[in-house]
């Protein structure tokens, strides 16, 4: 798997960079049941994605990988649909973007761990129970459109082998982004996660003193 960031994950960095933004810090653990899986956080630049095993995925959202062999990670990110399907990268659409507009996900299949494909300073892993990752997967698989027989809306290829376009449900804009999405994914997931969030370093910062509380909490 490359290294080579999506196309288009610098839309919301370019923007926001003019905008103030703050992460707060989230809170203790609450207890909860045996870890039933790990779910990972990925840092690609401006963007975040959320990582599952294939076998952790549930059946409907695991199907999405169909005709990619070997697939054993399955990254999902959220993005402005004309922006990143179209390539059409124009300032009018980067403004256009904080506006109410139509969403995309980007699936990625992976051969390997996603420390592998993204490097290890960019992966976090998080435990959830069971509870946590039936919401996982339903929050992803609520995120697909989908059509009359309940199929999910493909809308091509992505960037680079071993990506694919989905039609996403909900819109993309200044409060609903690609980091806020992957957020709101672990919140989905039972983890206490602030999803206010508009840089990718507010989602990585929640995620990495998760994984620090985690680790000491561990027997």
């Amino acid at each position: 798997m490359p290294r080579t960031r999506p196309a288009g994950i610098v839309l919301f960095g370019a923007v926001a960079a003019m905008l103030a933004a703050c992460a707060a810090t989230p809170v203790a653990m609450p207890p909860r049941g045996a870890v039933a899986a790990t779910v990972t956080v990925v840092e690609r630049g401006w963007h975040t994605d959320i990582c599952l095993r294939d076998e952790d995925a549930g059946p409907w959202v695991a199907d999405l990988a169909q005709g990619f062999d070997g697939a054993r990670y399955l990254c999902f990110g959220f993005g402005e649909r004309r922006y990143l399907v179209t390539h059409d990268h124009g300032i009018v659409e980067m403004i256009a973007a904080l506006f109410p507009s139509q969403a995309v996900l980007l699936m990625t299949v992976l051969k390997a761990a996603p420390a592998a494909a993204f490097g290890p300073d960019n992966v976090v892993e998080l435990g959830v129970d069971r509870a946590g990752l039936a919401g996982l997967q339903a929050f992803v698989r609520d995120a697909v459109e989908t059509g009359r027989k309940d199929e999910p809306v493909r809308l091509g290829d992505g960037p680079y082998p071993g990506s694919v376009f989905f039609a996403a449900t909900g819109t993309y804009e200044l409060r609903d982004t690609c980091n806020t999405w992957t957020a709101s994914a672990l919140i989905a997931a039972g983890l206490p996660v602030d999803d206010s969030v508009v840089f990718a370093g507010g989602v990585m910062r929640q995620a990495r003193r998760l994984a620090a509380l985690q680790a000491n909490s561990e027997p």
